[in-house]
């Protein structure tokens, strides 16, 4: 059984990504046949895909199957570094460059000099900062913060997103000449839940993770479990499925995975973005049944609310849903900016704007701000925080 995995997964408890890719399902093995097809190669790669769904694990094992295989392998989540430090992280900056810049520091991309940069969640780039990510796509050299002096570099790119690009483009979100510049060669990643022959033997394969982790015997699934594991939609995907695989085997008794032993989301996976079943050589009948289900019940319930609104005949309608959705999503995430975007699927850059816009940010730091304005009245200590989500 092909099987992929992330260098020292122990280490990687609390990351959001998968750390274990099979290929038993028909689909998969399509992929691994057009990974072996696009490694030779140093075009640039736009691996898309759900969160969780193996884009670093493909991109590392393009890596090895590479030429380059002996140089650096960088991977870099664009989300996760602020937009103040992004720019220093990718391209490096001299010393003196800036506030705190006592060094000079290489980037990313000469770090990764020889070899493959991995860039994963590319979407959350702001527009100047692809701007910069073109030019150097475009001349193979960086220009450190601080410095007029360019650097040539001779990296291969593999770029990474769970939003569709082609939209991003269309609503001015992302730059169309970078959109063709990391458009040369694609590979899109199908969520769990569209290749089920993967599912059994990676439950399997985390059972004996975590097993041989806790000093514990071995596992089995009971057939209704492995049934209902097969019924989950998994909106996590791979993540999510060894999640459920570390829990049942905490909470399980005589090494038997029950279906009670199972703690599945009721999340409901993002729209399907993947061809219709007829184009994916899926049974016909199978598609004709799946097109006579109704909506669901949240579906109906969302559908009756708009209607509701379109009969008020209201202005500025959109803006305002966009705004609700957007406040709402965010309070849900606890003022979180980068779980409000994942949630959404939209960028972080864009949720920071549109919270900025209907002054969210501004609201929530006041009162913040009050709060602690009133402890220190009172003489009460006030505990200095980080407003979750924030930079």
């Amino acid at each position: 059984m092909p099987l992929l995995t992330l260098p020292n997964p122990g280490a990687l408890a609390l990351s959001l990504r998968a750390k274990a890719l099979v290929f038993e399902d028909p689909r998969s093995q399509a992929i691994l046949d057009r990974i072996r097809q696009l490694s030779p190669s140093d075009a640039t790669l736009l691996v898309t895909g759900e969160t969780g769904t193996g884009k670093e694990l493909v991109a590392r094992h393009i890596h090895a199957l590479s030429h380059r295989r002996g140089r650096p392998f960088v991977a870099v989540n664009c989300g996760a570094w602020s937009e103040s430090l992004v720019e220093s992280e990718l391209f490096g900056h001299e010393k003196g460059a800036f506030t705190g810049a006592t060094t000079a520091k290489a980037g990313w991309f000469e770090a990764a000099d020889g070899g493959t940069l991995f860039l994963d969640e590319i979407g959350d780039l702001s527009l100047p900062l692809q701007v910069k990510l073109l030019r150097v796509l475009q001349e193979r050299e960086v220009v450190r913060l601080g410095s007029r002096q360019p650097i040539p570099i001779d990296v291969r790119l593999i770029a990474a997103t769970n939003v569709d690009l082609e939209e991003a483009v269309t609503a001015r979100k992302f730059r169309e000449d970078l959109f063709y510049r990391l458009n040369v060669a694609t590979l899109a990643l199908p969520p769990l839940r569209e290749r089920p022959g993967d599912i059994l033997p990676l439950a399997r394969y985390f059972l004996d993770l975590y097993a041989h982790r806790l000093g514990s015997g071995p596992a089995a699934l009971t057939a209704e479990a492995a049934a209902r594991l097969l019924e989950h939609p998994w909106p996590g995907n791979i993540r999510e499925l060894e999640n459920a695989m570390h829990h049942a085997l905490l909470v399980c008794k005589g090494h038997q995975i029950a279906v009670a032993d199972l703690r599945l989301t009721a999340l409901l996976p993002k729209a399907a973005t993947s061809p219709p079943p007829s184009e994916r050589g899926v049974d016909r009948g199978a598609a004709d049944v799946a097109s006579q289900v109704g909506p669901t019940p949240q579906a109906t319930s969302l559908e009756g609310a708009l209607l509701a609104l379109f009969e008020q005949n209201l202005p500025n309608l959109h803006e305002q849903i966009e705004e609700t959705i957007i406040r709402t999503a965010y309070r849900y995430c606890d003022r979180n900016q980068l779980q409000t975007a994942r949630l959404l699927g939209i960028s972080r850059n864009i949720v920071r704007a549109r919270l900025a816009q209907f002054g969210e940010l501004a609201r929530y730091r006041a009162a913040r701000g009050g709060a602690a304005a009133a402890v220190f009245g009172r003489g009460e200590p006030v505990e200095s925080s980080r407003v979750p989500g924030t930079s």
